[in-house]
């Protein structure tokens, strides 16, 4: 791991920096509140390569790595955490129909999701299927050259406003082996969508269920191969775990710099709110907090670059870490903004709301737990 970035990759970083103050810093505080999902930020998005970071060449992707993904989202995820997020499940989507699809359907959706010009959400989570992922119920049976899919989705992001579903069903028995993957039009016969939920936050990106009656999907349609749809699942959680824990850093980052502003134009007894030891400290360390977080999920991230055999491990402790991490800064940064954080006015209050469900999705801090100990428990991983 190289902790100094290449003109290249600072030069990328400021392509991101510059999208986000020109697209999403006018907007995000109207889509937040007003619930609007916006397509065109995405199409543009796209238009600068920024909705296919990682996918494969083939199909229109920048095929960098995950490092410079992160150096993305980290600029967006500043300004506006909720939409920056929907931005990396399309990514990830977008990576597994060009990693895992098939030749037919490679050709017919890679160049639109890599553009932008159409969107993916990605559909693992059930009702009754939430950390215990390997349990989910929805079926597909093949019936000649298709599958027959039938169950239920919950907490899809995007659903209802994308165009392709990436969706884990099972096709075998109970457990991991059981289930296959499906790249699965939205608009697909046999396809609903519930309510749009009303969230704490993540508003700029519709939440709804999905149910699938008797939805036919032709086989080729599948990615991977039979069975291995669970493998695919986690080898996509591991990046998106990455993914939710630099769009905490970018927030963070946004939080900090906001405290900073706001500590040398605010004065009390006759004293800017820089000149109080006590804050001072608490930007301090806020700022140490900060700089760990960015290079444990930097870490993570040219960990799985490289196929490190415990890039898992390492992606677990830094999706839990940076997570904790973003949030508390966001946190720290309002109390500093006193009653003005608790005001839409300033974006502190945002920023709050958008961190908080990061340490849930993805796996939640505990699951991140879980993974973490069993490795050094079970496996006897080396973290050195």
């Amino acid at each position: 791991m190289d902790l100094e970035l290449t003109d290249e990759q600072r030069a990328f970083a400021q392509a991101a920096r510059d999208y986000a103050e020109g697209e999403l810093a006018p907007h995000a505080a109207h889509w937040d509140a007003e619930g609007i999902f916006p397509r065109e930020a995405f199409a543009r998005a796209g238009e600068m390569g920024f909705c296919a970071i990682y996918a494969s060449e083939d199909i229109g992707g920048l095929g960098l790595p995950r490092l410079d993904a992160t150096l993305v989202f980290e600029e967006m995820a500043a300004v506006d955490p909720s939409t920056t997020a929907f931005l990396t499940i399309h990514n990830m989507a977008t990576w597994m129909v060009g990693k895992w699809g098939q030749p037919g359907l490679r050709e017919a959706w890679g160049p639109l999701l890599a553009s932008g010009q159409k969107l993916a959400s990605y559909c693992l989570t059930e009702p009754g299927a939430g950390s215990d992922a390997a349990s989910l119920s929805t079926r597909a049976q093949r019936q000649g050259d298709d599958y027959i899919v039938n169950g239920a989705k919950a907490f899809i992001s995007g659903g209802g406003d994308t165009d392709l579903l990436v969706v884990m069903a099972r096709t075998g028995g109970e457990g991991p082996s059981g289930i296959s993957a499906f790249a699965i039009p939205a608009d697909s016969e046999g396809i609903s969508y519930g309510r749009k939920e009303e969230k704490m936050g993540w508003n700029s990106q519709s939440t709804r269920p999905i149910v699938f009656e008797n939805v036919r999907v032709p086989a080729a349609n599948m990615l991977g191969q039979e069975g291995e749809g669970f493998k695919i699942a986690m080898k996509g959680l591991d990046g998106g775990r990455i993914n939710i824990g630099t769009c905490s850093v970018g927030a963070a980052q946004g939080a900090l710099d906001a405290a900073r502003r706001y500590m040398d134009e605010r004065r009390q007894f006759n004293r800017r709110l820089a000149e109080f030891q006590a804050l001072q400290f608490k930007l301090a360390d806020m700022a140490t907090h900060l700089v760990a977080a960015r290079q444990m999920v930097r870490l993570a991230a040219c960990k799985l670059d490289g196929g490190a055999p415990d890039a898992a491990t390492y992606c677990a402790m830094a999706k839990r870490f940076a997570t904790d991490m973003g949030f508390q800064i966001c946190l720290d940064a309002q109390q500093i903004h006193g009653g003005y954080g608790y005001l839409r006015d300033y974006p502190l209050e945002r920023l709050v709301r958008d961190t908080r469900v990061h340490q849930i999705l993805e796996g939640t801090n505990e699951i991140m737990r879980v993974i973490i100990s069993r490795q050094l428990l079970e496996k006897g991983a080396d973290i050195r």
